[in-house]
């Protein structure tokens, strides 16, 4: 009994293997109709048309380069935070402190982030160099993302709850986090965040918030040495 029910489910996935190649390849051949019933001038027209774009998406990324994208950057006080939201159309801001080991966990994801999507600038701001930009920004627990999107404040991503709440995340889960805010252009499907796999034998950290001494922040990681 349970063969014949493995044998009717391979073959219903079988036909739909090939329903789906029936349509790609109809899909496939369309386009090759309509490129064969082109004349000359109208494929020229259409070479002209993908030339420009290419040329327009190259100039459109030689311009992110020249106002700081495609790096992840530290800029040194509160005063260059605003001039450079300004500059551009969406930026992440990792608001960070030295001794949250958190952080430095993020960084190593925004790193990657920042060469993958040129779209979007990536920052980080000491918030010991910032009190007057956390407390107009209301951070109170590190580390914290500010997604700026047309110079203001769209969303916050605060400590790793919003990533699987665990160290270990990918960095497919903050990069579908960011997408979520539509302040990277996301290919995926945001209504699936990415699995997050925990190692054989890893710590799956809670988030305990943690007041740090002598400051008006709490921390997001339990293990913080001041």
């Amino acid at each position: 009994m349970a063969s014949q029910s493995m044998e009717v489910v391979a073959k219903a996935l079988e036909q739909q293997m090939l329903q789906s190649a029936r349509i790609v390849e109809e899909k496939l051949d369309g386009e090759l109709e309509k490129l064969e019933r082109m004349d000359e001038d109208e494929l020229e027209r259409l070479k002209e048309r993908r030339l420009e774009a290419l040329k327009k998406a190259q100039k459109q990324k030689q311009e992110w380069i020249s106002k700081g994208h495609g790096e992840y950057r530290e800029i040194p006080s509160e005063r260059d935070f605003f001039p450079e939201v300004k500059d551009s159309k969406s930026v992440v801001c990792h608001f960070y402190r030295e001794s949250t080991f958190r952080c430095k966990i993020l960084d190593k994801h925004l790193a990657i982030l920042a060469k993958k999507h040129l779209e979007t600038k990536f920052i980080k701001l000491n918030v010991e160099k910032a009190p007057f930009l956390a407390e107009r920004l209301k951070i109170k627990v590190l580390p914290t993302l500010a997604l700026v999107k047309d110079g203001k404040t769209k969303d916050y991503i605060v400590g790793f709850t919003d990533l699987g709440n665990t160290d270990e995340f990918p960095t497919e889960m903050l990069e579908w986090r960011l997408g979520c805010s539509d302040i990277i252009n996301y290919s995926g499907n945001l209504l699936e965040p990415p699995t997050v796999r925990q190692k054989s034998g890893s710590k799956f950290t809670k988030v305990e918030k943690k007041t740090i001494r002598g400051k008006g922040y709490d921390s997001d990681s339990d293990s913080d040495e001041d």
